[in-house]
């Protein structure tokens, strides 16, 4: 018994040290310190606490993650795949010591306030790593190679203090080059932004979010190992928010049932959800006692049934088109060019979350 626990010892040790041998080169061959420093489990950020440096302060937002995974209300494929990413970079160093690299890089898809940008702090905060967000108005030059040279500063800063990047509103940069509109200096950038993408180590996190996949470039497309696509809520996930909402309250009755506030919000964002609760919590501050929890929900539900209804129009070449004919005009879903079936371009349908 004694020799059988030698022997696994022995073979326990010796994959830890081959696994440490197999990091410390790749760590010198990546001339960075932070090439084994994710910190992935509750370590602090490279940068999390400190002034970021001037070349890339200018460049980027950094902004504040606090929201964990438990905070948001998703559907069980999406709550799966960030977990399994999230796992994946906490043993980044056992993937690396059997020759292979965790995913990096996400693309978000979805309409506007439905958690893409929530998401982006999830990982952040999950992972312990600055949540750093692109400016492109300080990104993109009109100088030739000048945006070039931004973008590897970002990336060299990147590789050597593990961070996440967020491209949000990536189609603003990442457009398809062969749309004839677009101008030259737009596709230099893509050219670029694809060359640096390729030049991140796994360690770098690229999370970048569109409400329009459909003008992205196809060679940008597929850099991307983890896609998601984000809906907003149904029924069942109202009903789980308002649950979790009513749970928040310390037993207090909010005088609506779960069903009817999924009947309210249905067709609703996420964030005009959230905008819902959060109105009720300020109500509830602001009355110093005065209002019941009933009381303030029913007059949040009164300003809503009064508030104007957004037209369901779209526009064509400069004329707005009348409701039902947006409703036949506009496409349902996205479409892949020189394929017959309607789906998220240049890749399979993606999962669905809120």
């Amino acid at each position: 018994m004694a020799a059988s626990n030698l022997r696994g010892d022995r073979s326990a040790l010796k994959r830890t040290m081959d696994a440490i041998i197999a990091e410390t080169q790749r760590a010198s061959k990546q001339a960075g310190p932070a090439a084994h420093a994710i910190k992935a489990a509750g370590g602090a950020a490279a940068y999390g606490e400190k002034e970021l440096p001037e070349r890339i302060a200018e460049l980027v937002y950094q902004l504040s993650a606090h929201r964990k995974l438990s905070d948001l209300v998703l559907s069980q494929s999406i709550v799966s795949e960030i977990s399994e990413f999230i796992y994946e970079q906490a043993h980044s160093a056992l993937l690396r010591a059997n020759s292979l690299e965790p995913r990096h890089t996400v693309l978000l898809v979805g309409p506007p306030g439905n958690g893409k940008t929530s998401l982006a702090e999830v990982l952040a905060t999950e992972l312990s790593l600055p949540l750093l967000s692109i400016r492109y108005d300080a990104l993109v030059d009109s100088f030739l190679g000048e945006t070039a040279n931004r973008l590897r500063r970002l990336v060299d800063f990147a590789a050597l203090n593990p961070c996440i990047l967020f491209f949000d509103e990536f189609d603003a940069v990442g457009k398809e080059r062969s749309d004839a509109q677009e101008t030259g200096e737009i596709k230099r950038v893509v050219s670029s932004l694809l060359m640096q993408m390729d030049r991140l180590p796994s360690h770098a996190i690229v999370v970048c979010a569109t409400n329009h996949p459909e003008l992205l470039d196809r060679a940008v497309w597929r850099r991307f190992e983890m896609k998601l696509e984000i809906e907003r809520p149904d029924r069942q996930q109202l009903e789980a928010w308002f649950s979790k909402f009513e749970r928040s309250l310390a037993g207090q009755s909010t005088g609506i049932s779960a069903t009817q506030f999924a009947d309210c919000m249905l067709g609703e964002s996420m964030s005009a959800v959230e905008a819902f609760t959060l109105d009720v919590r300020r109500k509830l501050v602001l009355s110093h006692g005065s209002l019941s929890v009933a009381e303030a929900v029913n007059q949040v539900l009164l300003r809503l049934n009064k508030r104007p209804k957004k037209p369901k129009a779209i526009r064509e070449n400069g004329k707005q088109l009348p409701a039902r004919a947006a409703q036949k005009r506009a496409p349902k879903s996205v479409t892949d060019p020189g394929s017959s079936q309607a789906e998220i371009p240049y890749g399979d349908p993606l999962p669905k979350a809120t």
